[in-house]
């Protein structure tokens, strides 16, 4: 017979514990965190970043490529690439550059975040640099500016034809290593048929050959194939990535210093607990297929380049909350309230209707409900009511007399949220950003734990808003 507590609920509809959580003397951990140790340390609401689950995610991908450009012979190599605009903090990029990764770039202000990682001693000049985006003029005179500094990897990504046009006009000699982007098509559900991002695969060969072929200013090796939903065993990724892989052939036939295939979108992170995917599967066919279309016209394989992102930080990302109130609010609709702005901490949830996996802290052993949750701001879309179960939430009815409070975590938190919420900054109805804690390992495994940032402050607020002046 079927029990009806949270527990049991979790364990009879899928495999736990699982990688990254497991329960301790009742209590949820996280990548064998205590969190009951961080909430009575720091209390709530916090954000966690557990950085050595970066590493982990970079090593799985290395090793699942080159097993696969082992397995098929395969000449060319395997390139890694964080993408910053991702998560921008230095924990973060130190954390993914000790494991050697490459970086790719979205604006004028992340080349300053180069140098200073160069001037820290953790980044080399060696390491390639692939730089995407609309370049502005600004963008433009920092990238030439990286190559007469000795960056002697950086590769300029052309977004669109006339991009050529002024980086030929700034670059006054300076040759530069520049890729195409090609623009896919997108899937049926988009609101518009073509992406603005890239030139269009018709064009490409005709502007390889009027504007770039025999022009001393530039060297083009690589092409940059992107789809926005990302790597998945699909009709459509596997037509447009076929779409890309015959463009590649058709260029390389006319370039030779065309050595290099930039696959672009990430691969999935895990947003509920029954999420599979099938990793080792989609690179063995990647790899594959690159290899097949080169052969069958005599041509060298090229060199492979991922762009990944939230796979490399989305995985080591927490926050967790405390439910200050339940309210019942008809018959069928009881509310959590917890206590910070879900609009504010996890605005991918609130604008892109991103899922993430959402559990609880404590009270396990309790029987489960189905619940709503919502923030403490005052607006209607503070709410958070997305998961595995048919699109609602179960979570351990809890009683107000008990002494505990409940603890809930949104996990794998740990790209965009920052940066689209505007870390640091004002955020609705003056809601404090939450304090953030960062988990490390030292050299013999123990863990590490302190305070990056403190909750935002009333004065921080202020000053922000001009009241201090």
């Amino acid at each position: 017979m079927m029990k009806n507590t949270y527990f049991d609920l979790i364990e009879q509809t899928y495999y736990f514990p699982q990688e990254g959580f497991d329960l301790r003397d009742k209590y949820l951990t996280f990548h064998g965190v205590s969190l009951k140790y961080l909430i009575e340390k720091y209390g709530t609401p916090f954000r966690l970043i557990y950085l050595p689950k970066i590493g982990e995610q970079i090593k799985r991908s290395r090793n699942l490529f080159n097993r696969a450009i082992k397995a098929n012979n395969y000449s060319g190599k395997y390139h890694f690439c964080y993408c910053t605009k991702c998560c921008h903090f230095h924990h973060v990029i130190s954390a993914a550059l000790k494991h050697n990764v490459n970086l790719e770039t979205s604006s004028s202000f992340d080349i300053d975040l180069i140098y200073k990682l160069h001037q820290k001693g953790e980044l080399a000049k060696s390491t390639a640099l692939v730089h995407n985006g609309y370049k502005t003029e600004e963008y433009i005179h920092k990238i030439l500016g990286l190559h007469k500094a000795g960056f002697s990897n950086s590769i300029t990504v052309l977004d669109s034809t006339s991009e050529l046009n002024r980086l030929e006009k700034i670059a006054q000699g300076t040759k530069v290593n520049i890729g195409l982007r090609m623009a896919i098509d997108e899937e049926s559900q988009s609101s518009y048929y073509t992406s603005r991002l890239g030139i269009r695969h018709t064009e490409m060969i005709e502007f390889y050959k009027h504007k770039i072929k025999g022009n001393p200013n530039f060297n083009f090796k690589m092409l940059h194939f992107f789809v926005d939903s990302g790597i998945k065993d699909s009709l459509y990724y596997w037509g447009e990535f076929q779409k890309a892989l015959k463009l590649f052939v058709e260029l390389k036939k006319l370039c030779p210093t065309l050595d290099s295939l930039n696959l672009g979108g990430g691969f999935p992170v895990r947003n509920h607990l029954g999420f599979e995917y099938d990793y080792e599967y989609m690179i063995k066919e990647i790899v594959a297929n690159i290899k097949e279309a080169c052969v069958n016209e005599n041509l060298e394989v090229p060199d492979i380049y991922t762009e990944f992102g939230k796979y490399t930080v989305g995985e080591s990302g927490a926050i967790i909350f405390k439910v200050l109130e339940q309210k019942q609010q008809n018959d069928k609709e009881l509310w959590y309230i917890v206590d910070n702005s879900l609009m504010n901490t996890i605005p991918d949830a609130w604008s892109l209707h991103e899922k993430f996996i959402l559990l609880p802290v404590n009270k396990w052993e309790n029987e489960y409900t189905r619940v709503n949750i919502g923030g403490i701001s005052c607006d209607h879309s503070d709410y958070y009511n997305s998961e595995d179960f048919n699109q609602q939430i179960l979570l351990p009815k809890y009683a107000n007399k008990e002494k505990e409070p409940l603890y809930l975590g949104f996990f794998h938190t740990g790209a965009y949220q920052d940066s689209i919420s505007g870390y640091g900054g004002i955020k609705h109805c003056l809601i404090p950003s939450p304090k953030h804690v960062i988990i490390d390992r030292d050299e013999t495994g123990n863990f590490i734990d302190y305070v990056y940032r403190n909750e935002q402050t009333v004065d921080d607020m202020m000053n922000i808003l001009g009241y201090n002046e």
